[in-house]
């Protein structure tokens, strides 16, 4: 058997584009009750999420004197308008 005659069945298609796939996308793995990751991750990017204020009220502040900023400007507008 020639390797066109092994390659025109429909079964050996399947069989060697499951390996293909296989050999192409990383995969997990479970040891123990652990979901493991495949050893790809190690050559992954980092991304880095640069540290905000620790306490929320800053943020949450800064929001209000925004808002009431954009409201005044509105209100000069429409003030101009009428």
């Amino acid at each position: 058997m020639n390797i066109k005659q092994l390659f025109s069945k429909p079964h050996a298609l399947v069989l060697v584009g499951m390996l293909v796939s296989g050999g192409l996308c990383g995969c997990q793995t479970q040891m123990g009750g652990q979901t493991l990751p495949s050893a790809h991750y190690l050559r992954d990017d980092v991304q880095f999420f640069p540290a905000g204020p620790e306490m929320q009220l800053t943020n949450q502040r800064q929001a209000l004197e925004e808002y009431r900023a954009t409201g005044e400007l509105l209100d000069a507008d429409l003030d101009v308008v009428q």
